[in-house]
């Protein structure tokens, strides 16, 4: 059945079945970046159970973020190769084992491999595929499709913050681990729902790789020993990944790659250290749980919201300012951070960081997709979430590290704030100097020659531009023609 509709399938149906897909992602991102999230609940009990410092407590959360985006490109290649259904249930069975076997822990070690590097495993299987999959069932609609699924993170945070805090109060660590296993296992009916779909695009890519797997296995029954042969198969199989990676050359996604970097970098330790601080600050166990619990039921309001919003008319092409805008204003809510000593304050604090982390979370694969395309969006967005892998490992414990150096969590909280400002402003900055290339290739080919003014053959505009500039000649060529060359 799922080769019928793969076949059948030739355009984003922005409906339908997709609504299960969404529902489906939906689940994905409350069993992985909700779980994720609340690991931090844990942080005091581990502390106090196996008598470590912050830095090495905070390695636990640090791990299991670092390899569930670490290993996302894996996930994308299971889910290429096989099929997204077959990557999510083998994610959800191996990260529901590494919380089970995390139960048993005797030492930080273990909690570092089983919660750590085996739940992040099954957790990148799951993540990126899921969220691919929502982009090749919408198109007009995608930025609300993607704002409901992963509004999953905030719904998650926010019921299960308080739960967990009850299991741990009722059947202490081991316990509430041992249930969140059981719980995580739903995974596998999240990946049921991943029915497979093959766009146009796709169509011809699967061709191209038909053709030259059917020319590599003739020269092997050929001439199975020859060199030549294997040369062939090596030329091919080369080709193919360049042309599923080819984006990777592109200046744009260069930029946003290495904006993502400083951006996770700043992301990850409030989740990790806001109860902790909470909790240094004077406020209760149900208090800072409850903190969690804003912050993520007002992430489910910026991922649906400014979802919505950004699929407006008035707001539709600008959808790349507002993903920098959001990481602008977190970085800001970092900065205030210090300075909030109580409760009543820390509430329009988690309020404010919850909207803008859930905003710029939705137009993350929006923002992917204007730059590669969806042919290329699950093994970009692999790439992308590959990239949050570094800084999801060393910044909470750099954080742990300044907050034992100083006696203060304010100089952790700068460094985060001032990481996401800056990755802002250097999107901010590439988008401006892109713009201002623009002008002026275009400005140079009205000066060349008036005449191309009064084209309007696509074709011969395009390649007299290709011309004039090798690099941005489409840039130039839909300078002269007033709209994308078709």
């Amino acid at each position: 059945m799922a080769k019928v509709n793969r076949a059948r399938s030739t355009s984003p149906p922005d409906g339908g079945w997709g609504w299960m897909v969404v529902a489906g992602c939906f689940l994905v991102t409350i069993c992985t970046r909700a779980v994720t999230r609340c690991i931090s609940i844990f942080f005091v009990d581990f502390q106090t159970y196996f008598s470590q410092d912050y830095a090495q407590t905070a390695w636990i959360h640090s791990i299991v973020d670092c390899v569930t985006m670490l290993c996302a490109p894996l996930g994308s290649v299971v889910s290429n190769h096989f099929s997204c259904q077959v990557g999510i249930m083998l994610g959800g069975l191996l990260a529901s084992t590494g919380l089970i076997l995390g139960s048993f822990a005797t030492s930080l070690k273990h909690l570092y491999l089983t919660l750590g590097v085996l739940t992040g495993l099954g957790f990148a299987l799951c993540y990126s595929p899921a969220i691919a999959m929502v982009g090749k069932y919408f198109s007009r609609r995608k930025a609300l499709a993607y704002g409901i699924s992963m509004s999953g993170s905030g719904i998650g945070i926010f019921i299960l913050a308080p739960v967990v805090q009850l299991l741990i109060e009722q059947f202490s660590w081991r316990g509430a681990l041992l249930i969140l296993g059981g719980f995580v296992l739903n995974l596998c009916v999240c990946g049921a729902l991943m029915r497979p779909i093959t766009l146009k695009d796709d169509q011809t890519t699967a061709e191209q790789n038909h053709v030259c797997r059917t020319e590599t296995q003739g020269f092997q029954r050929a001439s199975p020993s020859s060199t030549w042969t294997k040369e062939w198969v090596q030329t091919c199989l080369c080709g193919s990944l360049q042309q599923e990676y080819n984006f990777l050359l592109m200046s744009d996604f260069v930029v946003l790659a290495i904006s993502v970097l400083f951006m996770a970098y700043g992301c990850s330790p409030l989740f990790v250290y806001l109860v902790p601080y909470a909790l240094s600050i004077g406020v209760s166990h149900q208090q800072a749980a409850f903190l969690m619990s804003i912050l993520g039921v007002i992430d489910i309001i910026g991922n649906i919201t400014f979802g919505w919003l950004t699929d407006r008319r008035c707001l539709k092409n600008y959808q790349y300012i507002c993903y920098l805008f959001a990481i602008g204003m977190d970085g800001l809510c970092y900065l205030c951070l210090p300075m909030l000593q109580s409760l009543p304050l820390l509430v329009p604090f988690a309020c404010t960081f919850g909207y803008f982390d859930g905003a710029y979370v939705t137009l993350i694969p929006v923002v992917t997709a204007e730059i590669v395309g969806t042919t290329s969006l699950s093994s970009a967005l692999g790439v992308v979430y590959f990239l949050h892998a570094v800084p999801y490992l060393v910044s909470p414990p750099i954080a742990g590290w300044l907050v034992d150096t100083t006696g203060s969590y304010t100089a952790a909280f700068l460094l985060c704030g001032f990481s996401m400002i800056f990755s802002s402003v250097l999107l901010g900055f590439a988008r401006l100097v892109k713009k201002m290339r623009k002008t002026q290739l275009q400005f140079l080919a009205k000066e060349s020659d008036p005449k191309l003014q009064l084209w309007t053959n696509g074709s011969v505009a395009y390649s007299v531009a290709r011309e004039l500039d090798q690099k941005d000649g489409e840039s130039v060529a839909i300078a002269m023609l007033g709209s994308n060359p078709t």
